[in-house]
């Protein structure tokens, strides 16, 4: 995309590689978000346990295509005067908001951060899921939510296993003995 993006000879590829810059970096969101969920479905597959312990890099790379995604936006809309007055809109401020997400979990998941923060790192991470939401949105709002199938289809089954992990955790919270 990179090398389309500078080599091309059309003057709108920018705003041609808008659409799929931030499908990949939703489906890699998506992709980051299943480890676990997948790992408590599928007990004992080493896939689960592989996308798990490299979910991270994963997570790093769903945050460069946003990255580009939205370089690719600012170049495309050429001035600050345009973009301010699309931010009102709905799939524009979501996305925003979902970016500056991304910024201090991309920045926090060096190792190097992940030892100094202790705990409150994974506290930081736990903002992936409001991130997601709005990436979400972003991405079902476009077009004036003519055609959100595209997002829901992505998004549908993160949101299945999210929903057995939640189930899974509380049927286990539901199944330990009461002290006496």
């Amino acid at each position: 995309m990179l090398n389309g993006a500078l080599t091309s000879d059309d003057a709108r590829i920018l705003h041609k590689l808008l659409h799929p810059t931030g499908e990949t970096s939703a489906r890699l969101l998506i992709i980051t978000m299943m480890a676990t969920p997948l790992t408590l479905l599928f007990k004992g597959w080493r896939g689960p346990l592989w996308l798990k312990k490299n979910r991270r890099y994963f997570g790093v790379a769903a945050f460069g295509y946003a990255l580009l995604h939205t370089v690719f936006y600012i170049i495309d809309e050429s001035t600050l005067a345009r973009m301010i007055a699309e931010l009102p809109r709905l799939y524009i401020w979501t996305g925003w908001l979902a970016f500056a997400i991304f910024i201090p979990l991309a920045v926090t998941s060096m190792d190097y951060f992940v030892r100094r923060m202790g705990t409150a790192w994974k506290s930081l991470q736990r903002w992936t899921y409001a991130a997601a939401v709005l990436t979400l949105v972003h991405w079902a709002a476009l077009h004036n939510w003519e055609n959100p199938t595209g997002a829901i289809v992505h998004f549908a089954p993160l949101a299945a296993l999210e929903a057995y992990r939640v189930w899974y955790w509380y049927g286990r919270q539901s199944r330990r003995p009461t002290a006496a």
